[in-house]
């Protein structure tokens, strides 16, 4: 297959009997956003985990930057995970640090910065999100949930790093807040000319920050192409979802009434 920055090729990851991942292949070029939309329960956040090396998969290769990366440990593994920033589905902001000590957690705790100089990335980093230096002095109780993405978004950047994943970017927010975040995670993103892949449901936020879509179903690929041609993907399945139907290819289990 093409080679990218990042490509997983043949991915395969079960739990027991349950077959989560069964033979995952995709290639993001470098500085690339790719969205992988599917519907709950489909593999997207396992998929995730495997290519961070929370979860190690059963079978298949995982590379970025073209060396393999299934099976790290100790230092390389702390080493390649540097390389990475996350937003995480609901912020996950630590309720005991203030905002700048939270946007500065992996500057303090993971590169071993001087307080001083983490303390001012982190305000550079919220002026980028649009936060002013004051709310560094406040604690995540005292945000709103948009004002919270805004600094999860902040932390994800501190480091400038070369991959960032956001895991459900837009979940919980009112259209126009979900719509500032999206303007910008790309806006970021094209500041850090990063490597980029979503998982995501909302398909507002899809169409805005990729370049790429990938759905994922049953633990496979079944489509991936430009973001722009979704709406003529041809795909039955995702057709179906792009457009929120419940008659489709793809069944939920209901119990009826």
């Amino acid at each position: 297959m093409t080679e990218g920055h990042i490509v997983l090729d043949g991915v395969h990851k079960s739990f027991g009997a349950k077959h989560v991942l069964n033979g995952v292949s995709l290639a993001v070029p470098k500085g690339h956003s790719l969205v992988v939309i599917g519907g709950s329960g489909t593999g997207k956040s396992v998929m995730l985990k495997c290519i961070l090396g929370i979860l190690r998969p059963d079978s298949g290769s995982i590379r970025v930057a073209g060396d393999e990366v299934v099976g790290l440990r100790g230092k390389a593994r702390d080493a390649y995970l540097a390389r990475f920033g996350m937003l995480f589905q609901g912020a996950a902001l630590f309720d005991s640090l203030s905002v700048w000590e939270n946007v500065a957690f992996g500057l303090i705790q993971g590169r071993h910065m001087a307080r001083p100089k983490a303390r001012d990335i982190a305000i550079e980093k919220l002026r980028q999100v649009g936060l002013g230096p004051e709310v560094g002095a406040l604690f995540p109780a005292e945000l709103s949930g948009g004002m919270q993405k805004r600094v999860g978004l902040a932390r994800a950047i501190a480091a400038d790093p070369e991959i960032i994943f956001f895991d459900e970017p837009t979940t919980g927010l009112d259209p126009i807040m979900a719509d500032v975040i999206n303007n910008l995670i790309v806006d970021c993103v094209k500041r850090l000319g990063a490597t980029t892949i979503s998982i995501t449901h909302d398909m507002a936020s899809a169409r805005k920050i990729a370049d790429d879509v990938a759905m994922i179903h049953k633990g496979q690929i079944i489509w991936q192409g430009p973001a722009n041609t979704i709406d003529s993907s041809g795909n039955a399945f995702v057709d179906q979802f792009i457009h929120g139907r419940a008659d489709g290819p793809i069944v939920m289990d209901v119990l009826k009434p």
